[in-house]
């Protein structure tokens, strides 16, 4: 009986597993309480358990994790290399003078949201398709226009997506296996063709890009050896980026890296003067850069027989898709773009945002983005939220991931290496998203960015690839 009175008498710390306000009403009583984060396997749902119950068979776990430590050291030991830049039309596989690229899975023009048939009917005006926006739309809805998947393409795109047969493209090779991926170039920020704006100075913009900025970086690349992406994205994140939406550091390297082959080049000084304020303008420049050499490494792990592990995220602003490396070629599981919560720029409100959309999370699906999120504690002025939670979102997301890419680390984590492999079990066995922070674009097209802060995706599309590898690996 003493010993029952003694623990009513004491201080009670209790550990609080499920609905988490339980935790709140122990915390008004003044005890202590900790919350232990759980959700049952699969959402409890039985077709899921069933399906993660088959992957544990101890014969088929021997063959996923063999696949996966492959999958995972092509991530890892890819050398993505900068080696040049030239028009979509010359370097991008498939790509015609009336082929469209757009972010995410694949996406008819009568289902894309505002922002992506803003930047297509920008697109078509840049091209000469069209003499104004209203014959643009026509001519999209026409069947002239040909859309794809930029990763369909070996390419990615952020936001919208839009890769058109002028732009120009970085051209990233992977010195390690082979492959080669593309991006187009960043127009820098805010009301821009990737953001669904296509007025006169949108397309204005991109003709000197066409005809001045981007002819510049091909000829200074053909000065250059090649620029190693992967120590250059190390350095960034030693300096304070996340190489996603924080691209500071990212940007005056690259830059850096850039100058000298760009003043030998035959471009009058005041080319030169107009190109260097242009990268001056946003710290952005370099954004593109990094998706290109996630998309190198990650298609290196792309059609490994048996693997779990995620290849692609992406988002077309009405569907969000992944890829799986152990479902090869261009399978996609999708859900509903969800909404993106964070800060909002002046004179606009939720309600104005458009769903999430863009091929950025490939830098997400590689380890950096909201992954690596504390290596730059500063992008909460961006995105939203606390440098606590910055620092979180980095060490949450090992729970999903196989392993850590120790060519890539965060200083504030003791050096370790960034979360690398999403591993679709993992997902579906912890309940735990990815995290992914990302602009905000207008709903309407024409308008362009409004926002940034963070996203997850659809549970669906893991819930799906989950199923899909259950009846395939045996």
């Amino acid at each position: 009986m003493s010993k029952i009175n003694e623990l009513f008498n004491s201080k009670l710390n209790v550990i609080n597993v499920g609905i988490e306000f339980f935790k709140d009403d122990i915390l008004k009583q003044n005890a202590t309480a900790t919350h232990l984060e759980w959700k049952p396997p699969g959402g409890g749902k039985p077709e899921l358990i069933t399906a993660l119950d088959k992957l544990e068979d101890p014969a088929l776990l021997e063959k996923i994790e063999a696949a996966n430590k492959l999958a995972v050291e092509r991530i890892v030991n890819s050398q993505p290399i900068l080696i040049g830049f030239d028009q979509a039309i010359n370097c991008v596989p498939g790509m015609t003078k009336t082929t469209i690229l757009h972010s995410g899975p694949p996406i008819t023009w009568d289902r894309m949201n505002g922002a992506m048939r803003g930047a297509v009917t920008g697109a078509i005006v840049f091209e000469g398709l069209a003499k104004n926006l209203e014959e643009a739309a026509k001519v999209a809805a026409s069947g002239k226009i040909t859309f794809a998947p930029c990763h369909e393409h070996n390419c990615v795109g952020s936001m919208a997506g839009v890769t058109s047969a002028s732009m120009f493209m970085h051209i990233v090779e992977n010195r390690t296996y082979g492959n080669i991926a593309y991006t187009n170039l960043s127009e820098q920020m805010s009301k821009i063709l990737r953001m669904g704006a296509n007025d006169e100075t949108v397309i204005a913009r991109l003709n000197w890009m066409r005809d001045v900025l981007g002819p510049m970086l091909r000829d200074a690349m053909k000065l250059s050896n090649g620029i190693d992406l992967r120590l250059m994205l190390a350095q960034a994140l030693h300096m304070g980026d996340e190489c996603h939406n924080r691209n500071n550091a990212g940007t005056s390297l690259l830059i850096q890296a850039l100058t000298p082959f760009i003043l030998e080049t035959n471009f009058t000084t005041e080319e030169k003067r107009e190109v260097f304020d242009f990268v001056a303008s946003s710290d952005y420049f370099s954004g593109p850069t990094w998706m290109a050499l996630c998309k190198c490494a990650l298609d290196a792990a792309h059609g490994i027989e048996n693997s779990t592990i995620v290849t692609t995220m992406a988002r077309n602003g009405v569907e969000f898709g992944i890829r799986v490396s152990g479902i090869p070629g261009n399978t996609w599981f999708t859900g509903p773009a969800q909404k993106v919560i964070g800060p909002m720029f002046a004179g606009y409100k939720p309600e104005d945002s458009g769903l999430d959309i863009g091929d950025s999370a490939i830098t997400e699906t590689y380890g950096i983005g909201g992954f690596a999120m504390a290596a730059a504690p500063a992008i909460v002025a961006l995105v939203g939220g606390t440098v606590e939670e910055a620092l979180g979102f980095s060490t949450k997301m090992k729970e999903i991931t196989t392993t850590e890419n120790p060519n890539v680390t965060i200083p504030l984590l003791n050096f370790s290496g960034i979360a690398t492999g999403i591993d679709v079990r993992n997902v579906i066995q912890t309940g735990i998203l990815p995290v992914i922070n990302t602009a905000i674009a207008h709903k309407e097209p024409g308008i362009g960015m409004i926002g940034a802060g963070i996203t997850y995706p659809p549970t669906e599309a893991f819930e799906k690839a989950l199923l899909a590898l259950s009846d395939k690996i045996s």
